[in-house]
């Protein structure tokens, strides 16, 4: 087999509950600020969830000109604007020359479901005349990596990635292949979601999976917590330029960290419920640690899925066991869901950007509210303060409704 071209991460942007770029996002990380708070956007009165991880003081209009703003739906707002920070942050410019060499692969759990809510109502009060011409491409997953292409002249691949809360995730380790295989040199990956609306709401409510914690919204996501009570819905977007090592050499970029490995396995059990043990995260993880050529002991940091879910937490702690042995007890493992809550499809995403941040700063983020922890949940989950140390090879996770699962590697770079 011919020799794997190297990625490395040379971008990062983030839309979050913590802020509307990636700097905000890691200092509230650092600060252990919650982003969780009252939902505003709508009327929770009849709702047991009152409370969301909203992205704040949001203004598309600073990178969406104000005609096209109506045009698409909030996911894809968050996902243009993350583009715009990391293709920033990387100093990246797309020639036409380079461009069929310039990927664009986005992940999204459900779409424009805020324009799909609003559309009906319209439809019901004044009849389908009234619908708008742009509701399928404002709405539909593929216009968000459809959009950033146009805006930047990506013309490799474009393409979206649905696979619930892995669906980010998955889109980084699909551009990670693309770029390994010689196809593309660049890829812009990541994930956007924006689903904090009466029928979110109402869904996760309706599975009893979202926490009723409304009279403390800042302590309400709580990974690994023996009371913890459900996760928190969140919203936003994470973008990473991955680029060919020799790419970003060429044009003297920094580099973040390699991205190394990449497992995606299914539980092939059940809807909404991991397999028993978590054994297809264990083959997960240990497929994306085979790809990047570690062994379990070269990991120092998970960045766990860490739902704060009474299912999810104890799995995913009994998996990492599973996959790492002994060396699991001297891992650090953080959920930084702690403080973002879940952003579903983007998850994937943000969490890569903490990953390769964790690298750049060899700090591991903590895992906030974490004050009674569940007997299950027996592992080194940084507990409520970030942690200064040596960090060389991360391992990321998502796990996703109808038993999908993704892992990411992340490995300090060494030329």
């Amino acid at each position: 087999m011919a020799h794997k071209r190297r990625v490395v991460i040379t971008g990062l942007g983030a839309v979050t509950p913590l802020g509307n770029d990636v700097a905000s996002m890691w200092d509230g990380f650092m600060k252990l600020r919650s982003g969780i708070a009252r939902i505003s956007r709508f009327d929770t009165e009849a709702f047991p969830t009152k409370i969301a991880g909203e992205v704040k003081d949001f203004d598309p209009h600073k990178w969406i000109p104000k005609r096209e703003v109506r045009q698409m739906d909030r996911f894809i707002h968050f996902a243009i604007a993350a583009a715009y920070e990391a293709i920033r942050d990387s100093g990246l410019e797309i020639t036409d020359e380079m461009a069929p060499r310039v990927g664009t692969i986005i992940g999204a759990g459900l779409g424009g479901l805020e324009t799909i809510e609003s559309t009906k109502d319209t439809l019901n009060a004044k009849g389908p005349r009234r619908i708008s011409p742009y509701f399928i491409p404002g709405i539909i997953s593929n216009l968000a990596p459809g959009q950033i292409s146009i805006r930047f002249n990506a013309k490799g691949p474009c393409i979206t990635t649905t696979t619930a809360c892995s669906s980010s995730s998955h889109a980084i380790g699909d551009a990670l292949r693309w770029i390994q295989l010689g196809e593309t040199d660049v890829m812009i990956a990541g994930g956007a979601e924006s689903t904090i609306t009466p029928l979110g709401i109402g869904g996760f409510n309706a599975l009893k999976a979202l926490s009723t914690r409304n009279d403390d919204p800042e302590t309400a996501s709580r990974p690994f917590d023996r009371d913890r009570d459900g996760f928190v819905m969140s919203e936003g977007s994470g973008i990473l330029i991955l680029e060919e090592l020799e790419h970003a050499k060429a044009r003297g970029a920094k580099i973040y960290a390699e991205l190394t490995g990449y497992g995606a396995t299914a539980d092939a059990n059940h809807i909404t419920a991991p397999s028993p043990g978590g054994e297809g995260a264990v083959r997960c993880m240990q497929m994306a640690m085979r790809s990047a050529g570690i062994a379990r002991e070269d990991v120092q940091y998970i960045n766990a899925h860490g739902t704060s879910t009474p299912l999810n937490d104890p799995l995913e702690t009994l998996a990492v066991k599973n996959a790492f042995g002994d060396h699991a007890k001297k891992l650090a493992m953080s959920s930084t869901k702690s403080m973002t809550g879940h952003l579903l499809g983007a998850a994937g995403a943000v969490e890569a950007v903490a990953s390769a941040k964790a690298i750049r700063e060899q700090v591991a983020p903590p895992t906030a509210n974490l004050n009674n922890p569940d007997p299950e949940c027996d592992l080194d989950y940084v507990p409520n303060e970030p942690r200064e140390m040596k960090i060389d090879n991360v391992v990321s996770n998502s796990l996703g409704f109808g038993g999908t699962n993704a892992t990411l590697c992340f490995s300090r770079f060494k030329d």
